[in-house]
């Protein structure tokens, strides 16, 4: 009974890509709050400040996580190891790149090789973009296409909404902290969620589907898939609320990581639409 349970909600997922259910979205949902914990005990630990510096210099491998997924979905990689690319895997592959990224770029500051460890650690992120985008750039010139309008579009329609969202806080709200980098960057991850969300089913004429259970059904509910800009709205907005309080009166050091866990799960698979989107993947 526990291996068909397993299979069902967990394995078989991964193995045939199937969508997402009510209960494996909890549970890694739940492996998230467990992961943003320990990595903060660890950080803590080894005497990494957890600030802006460690969350920036983490961005590019946000980027990776999903320009990885996109490499994962041209079927390039035919081996087994395809599957440490497909979600929630991915997010254990980047997470022991990036901490080895981050782990040698503390010794290297330790040792006076470079004045900040961001420098090794970001230019690692950095450096593996490059070379996932430059795979995928292959492959769309010899095997697909680049659809430069549909990159237009998709971040077109990501910056419009996500200024307009900002201005919304900053000057119809009052919330000047929503100017914080961190905060407009957890609004663009989103609506760049959003809008590669909406492009990829109402626009794209490849016409994608939401895997994602309560996209899904949201969809499903309002017959468009720009009600997904609703669900973000509804969440974003209460969230920079409470974690500005937090910030103010709770822990910074765990308000950096929850914020960094709350841009990835928007900004990770927006770039991985996206991207597919752009290579009629």
């Amino acid at each position: 009974m526990i291996r068909e349970f397993l299979y069902k909600y967990y394995i078989d997922p991964i193995r045939y890509g199937q969508p997402y259910t009510l209960v494996d979205t909890l549970t890694y949902a739940l492996i998230l709050i467990a992961a943003v914990y320990l990595v903060y005990r660890g950080l803590r630990r080894y005497k990494i400040a957890i600030d802006d510096e460690l969350v920036l210099a983490t961005m590019p491998f946000v980027v990776l996580g999903g320009l990885l997924r996109v490499v994962e979905d041209t079927g390039m990689i035919t081996s087994d190891f395809r599957f440490l690319l497909i979600t929630p895997l991915i997010f254990f592959t980047i997470f022991v790149v990036a901490a080895v990224a981050l782990f040698a770029g503390k010794i290297a500051e330790n040792e006076g090789i470079v004045a900040r460890y961001s420098r090794v650690y970001g230019g690692a992120g950095i450096a593996a973009c490059v070379a996932a985008g430059a795979a995928l750039v292959w492959f769309g010139l010899t095997e697909t296409k680049i659809a430069l309008d549909v990159l237009a579009a998709i971040l077109a329609l990501a910056s419009v909404t996500s200024l307009a969202l900002w201005a919304l806080l900053v000057y119809g709200a009052k919330w000047e902290y929503a100017s914080n980098i961190l905060y407009k960057l957890l609004i663009f991850g989103h609506m760049l969620d959003a809008s590669a969300t909406s492009y990829g089913i109402e626009i794209h004429p490849v016409h994608y589907v939401e895997q994602h259970v309560v996209g899904s059904n949201l969809i499903e509910a309002t017959g468009t898939a720009f009600s997904m800009f609703l669900l973000k709205i509804v969440v974003i907005i209460p969230a920079i609320y409470i974690l500005e309080q937090y910030r103010r009166e709770g822990n910074p050091d765990l308000w950096h990581l929850i914020l960094l866990a709350m841009i990835v799960v928007g900004m990770a698979p927006g770039i991985r639409d996206m991207v597919r989107m752009v290579l009629y993947v």
